[in-house]
């Protein structure tokens, strides 16, 4: 599974060639969603399970549409690629296309490259600068890892990051749950009842009824570093 991403680039101005100008990120994570991908049309429909408990599905299912778990997912369209079977398209910065993020956070791949994510000090997730309270438990991301060649690039050019991301190195991430919206009947029929203000855990209750977006895994056994730290300790590992 090779996703190469497009080549780093500056544009000159015509005064100097010495000043570069960077007009836009120049490398497009490939779980970003493109423009034209869009949402499926909704076919949604519930089976009782018993009293007050649904199972959430499509008319015309299919193996794909549900995860490891057996939790339903948001259908969305794929666009182009090129040579390289990389995403084309104007990137959708703030969102990540639903499938794409489930299959690299499933497989622990970078969310860059798409190539395998451990490093050889272990796992790497970033967040946003103060994102997280590490004195909570347990710590969520929806976030999926970056390989050692793309965490400095992922902290230069994403603006959440703004340069001075949170670095979580982690011996493990096991799957905690999905980010979603739980479903139930209403005035509408088969439609969104319940907006959780977090990730859902598989144990929880109602997950048999809720349309997942984002693959949700637990950090443990980690370890929170500075980026050039983490940098310094990557370029003399073994």
């Amino acid at each position: 599974m090779t996703h190469a991403q497009a080549q780093q680039h500056a544009a000159t101005t015509p005064h100097t060639r010495e000043k570069r100008v960077r007009t836009k990120p120049s490398l497009v994570p490939y779980v970003v969603q493109r423009e034209g991908e869009e949402a499926a049309p909704n076919n949604l429909l519930l089976t009782t399970l018993g009293p007050g408990k649904y199972r959430l599905g499509y008319a015309d299912e299919e193996p794909v549409d549900r995860d490891l778990r057996g939790v339903l997912w948001a259908r969305c369209s794929f666009g182009p690629v090129d040579d390289d079977k990389v995403p084309t398209g104007k990137p959708q910065w703030r969102m990540m296309h639903p499938l794409r993020q489930r299959a690299t956070m499933q497989a622990m791949r970078c969310q860059v490259c798409a190539e395998p994510a451990r490093t050889p000090l272990g796992y790497v997730f970033l967040s946003g600068p103060d994102t997280v309270d590490t004195c909570q438990t347990p710590v969520l991301t929806a976030q999926p890892p970056v390989c050692a060649r793309h965490v400095r690039a992922s902290a230069e050019m994403c603006p959440h990051l703004d340069r001075r991301p949170m670095v979580f190195l982690a011996q493990s991430a096991p799957l905690y749950g999905v980010n979603g919206v739980g479903y139930g009947y209403g005035d509408q029929g088969v439609q969104v009842v319940d907006r959780p203000d977090g990730p859902l855990p598989y144990s929880h209750p109602l997950i048999s009824a809720v349309l997942a977006s984002q693959l949700v895994r637990r950090l443990s056994s980690f370890r929170l570093v500075d980026l050039d730290e983490l940098m310094q300790e990557l370029e003399h590992a073994p």
